[in-house]
Formats: C-alpha cells, structure tokens, sequence
C-alpha cells in the first residue's frame, strides 16, 4: 500500500482531536464528528487490509485509533454473511458510518419503568456514506446485522471513549440483560480491560470471546 494511503485516517484523528477537545456541547459534537466522519468514509482505499478482514463465526470488531486520555476511539467493524449482533447499549455516544456494502439497523427504545429493552420500533438499511448516530440522550439501543446475503460489510465507528473497555448491557431476547466489556478482534481484552473492572465468569469470557457483543 502507498506510504501516505493513512493519510485520511491521520487527517480525521487530527480533526476529531481538535473537535473533542474545543466541543462540550453533544449536539454540536456530533454534528462537526458526522461531518468529519462523512469525508473520510467517501473513500475506502486509506483502510488497511488486515483491519477489513471477515471472521467466520462472528463480525470483526478492529481498533484503528485510541485517544491516549480515551475520549474518544476508531474502530473498524467488518460483517460476514450472517453476522449478527444482540440487542446493545454503548452508554457513549457514537458515530456509525459505512464504508463498503450494507448493513441493517434495528433501534429499541428503553422502557425505565420496567428495566427492558421495548420491542423494535424502527429499522432501517445502511449503504456506503450513510452515518447513524447512537448516545444515551438521542437513542442507544440497537441491533445490527450484515444486510448483504454473500459479501463482506464494513462500517467505521467512533465513540466518546475507549469503546473496548466500556462496561455495558446486552439484551436478550428472552428479556435477560447480561453485562460485557467488548474488547478488540486486536487487542487481547485483559489490554484494554481497566484494572477496577471485577473479574467475570468463565462462561462470559468465552461469551465474549466467541460473540464480542459489540
């Protein structure tokens, strides 16, 4: 790959650094990110191949950047044929924007009084260029799929934090919640687990490890 081929990563890290530091206001946050995030997925060359790659059981879930002070990340998530997500939260807020193929979004709404994710109340696809916003304030609840039925998706993320450290919620559909910490496809988790986050069962690890859970 040409030496400067990062040059459109390089440059939206610059400017997300920038807009992270000067922005306190959500709404205005989101709106300069959606603006940055939109120039860089117009084109798809800058992403290197290793961090597009498809796993066969499950989507691929590859940090491209970490802010050193984790305010915010860039993570590449690559969808096979079927790959499918649970029912999530992300408690930060969070930028989705397609760069190849398509993907499918299912949005849920949270129902306080009752402690549950309601029934879907929208859907809707996703094509290259397209962005979706998440964050506990607009909507944070979701599902994801890979719409393509042959054929790999790949979608850029940025969260308001280091979104594989991240303690968060699943929702299952037979009204369960269970807690994760996503960690990278790679990343070893125990690298970008804080220390003060207690240690799970074994059986969750491996939920971890074979689902990722977003």
């Amino acid at each position: 790959m040409p030496t400067d081929a990062l040059a459109p990563l390089r440059h939206f890290v610059v400017e997300m650094t920038r807009c992270v530091g000067e922005v306190s206001n959500e709404p205005d946050l989101l709106a300069q990110g959606k603006a940055l995030l939109s120039q860089l997925i117009a084109h798809d060359h800058w992403l290197p191949e290793e961090f597009a790659k498809a796993k066969p059981d499950t989507y691929a879930q590859y940090l491209l950047h970490c802010d050193p002070m984790e305010s915010f990340s860039v993570v590449s998530f690559v969808w096979g044929p079927g790959h499918c997500t649970p029912v999530h939260d992300h408690t930060v807020w969070g930028l989705v924007g397609i760069l190849r193929g398509a993907e499918r979004c299912e949005e849920f709404a949270w129902q306080s009084d009752q402690q549950r994710a309601v029934e879907r109340h929208c859907q809707h696809l996703m094509h290259p260029g397209d962005i979706d916003v998440v964050s506990p304030t607009v909507g944070d609840w979701h599902r994801v799929s890979n719409a393509l039925d042959s054929g790999v998706s790949v979608s850029i993320h940025v969260y308001g934090a280091n979104i594989g450290k991240v303690n968060r919620w699943v929702y299952h559909e037979d009204g369960t919640q269970k807690a994760f910490v996503s960690g990278y496809s790679n990343a070893p988790l125990a690298t970008v687990a804080p220390a003060d986050i207690p240690q799970r069962s074994e059986e969750h690890t491996s939920e971890l490890q074979s689902h990722h859970d977003l």
